[in-house]
């Protein structure tokens, strides 16, 4: 029986340009590979870099890069208006993964939605970019045969702002990959090469966009966390609130930027807790990335984040009275944490993810 031929769109996924939606993507269709039985014949339609950055790929699906520039969006939407179109022709379902399809699309088709913050925070947006995503995510929304999110969070907002019927927004989560543990950085390089001292160390791994609000734990390091051998570690790309972390004269904090993966993973593996103040997530994969490193987790109660980290990690209020004595809390319960976290995750693997995203074709195919 000749399987039905599915083709993903991640034309909008520039390498290292747009966060965990990269990660998600990528790790999904691994986990989808993992299934135990192969349902789907794989294509993927990816934005020059992506098969460099994640040579993984091709051993699950056939990749093809545009013959164009894909990071402008408006070369992206001429591009999927004219050249995806033709390579459309032929697969039984499309999978948009970035939120938005072309307004004669393929169809059917699922469509990800990762998360609706430019409708919470607008103000972390350009008017352009506003004005885009206005218009073009609801009228993709509800032409999708089936819409898929990260969490319930992300499905009660689409469900509410747009109208699309609840049975047909369907969960994907994150999946994490097992083998996440092993790529690690043993903590005496680390503690050389970034010259981290003896004491505690304190991970946030984050683009500094304004709604990751790293300027929290900047306060928090200054009026309660005064501990002169603690560390606060910060890794990940610049975003729009740059310019405010790198201002900051702490000689505790480490603004490390991007770090190689068993770098990153190496740091969460020694982390004395990873601190995750964001104020908005669609699912927040590092809170699931530090449980497998065995990273305690510290975490506020907004968007998403108490119905991803469940009762295995810290989940507070955004003020500065409710975190201050955290760390005390952390180091009284780490290992009852780091065993809770451990179990948590097991919860998020990329081959659930993998199978949560074979019941979204089955469901846009009727099968």
């Amino acid at each position: 029986m000749t399987r039905p031929r599915v083709l993903v769109n991640m034309m909008w996924c520039v390498p290292g340009a747009v966060g965990g939606s990269e990660e998600y993507l990528v790790r999904q269709l691994l986990g989808l590979a993992e299934q135990p039985e192969r349902r789907w014949e794989m294509s993927v339609v990816a934005a020059r870099g992506l098969p460099a950055a994640h040579p993984e790929l091709a051993a699950v699906a056939h990749v093809t890069e545009p013959t164009f520039e894909s990071s402008g969006r408006v070369r992206r939407i001429v591009g999927e208006a004219t050249w995806l179109r033709r390579h459309t022709r032929d697969v039984q379902l499309v999978h948009h993964g970035g939120g938005t399809a072309p307004f004669r699309a393929h169809r059917p088709y699922v469509l990800t939605i990762h998360d609706l913050q430019f409708r919470t925070y607008p103000q972390y947006f350009s008017r352009a970019k506003r004005a885009y995503l206005s218009a073009v995510i609801p009228a993709s929304a509800r032409r999708a045969t089936v819409v898929a999110v990260p969490s319930d969070y992300v499905r009660e907002s689409v469900v509410a702002a747009y109208g699309v019927h609840s049975d047909r927004v369907m969960v994907v989560p994150h999946g994490i990959e097992p083998a996440l543990a092993v790529d690690v950085t043993p903590e005496a390089q680390l503690r050389s090469r970034y010259s981290l001292g003896d004491g505690p160390v304190l991970v946030y791994p984050a683009v500094t966009h304004p709604h990751k609000h790293h300027a929290f734990l900047l306060e928090m390091m200054r009026e309660h966390w005064t501990n002169p051998d603690l560390r606060l570690v910060l890794t990940g790309g610049e975003g729009g609130a740059e310019a405010d972390v790198r201002a900051c004269t702490d000689p505790r904090v480490r603004r490390l930027g991007r770090v190689p993966a068993a770098d990153r993973n190496g740091l969460l593996a020694m982390a004395e807790a990873m601190v995750f103040p964001s104020r908005y997530e669609g699912f927040g994969a590092p809170l699931i990335e530090a449980m497998t490193l065995g990273a305690p987790v510290v975490c506020s109660d907004a968007t998403c984040m108490p119905e991803i980290v469940g009762d295995a990690g810290i989940v507070l209020p955004l003020t500065p009275d409710a975190w201050a004595d955290v760390l005390d809390d952390v180091a009284r319960r780490r290992t009852e944490l780091v065993a809770a976290g451990h179990r948590r995750a097991l919860d998020f693997t990329s081959a659930k993810s993998g199978a949560a995203l074979d019941a979204v074709y089955a469901r846009a195919l009727g099968l």
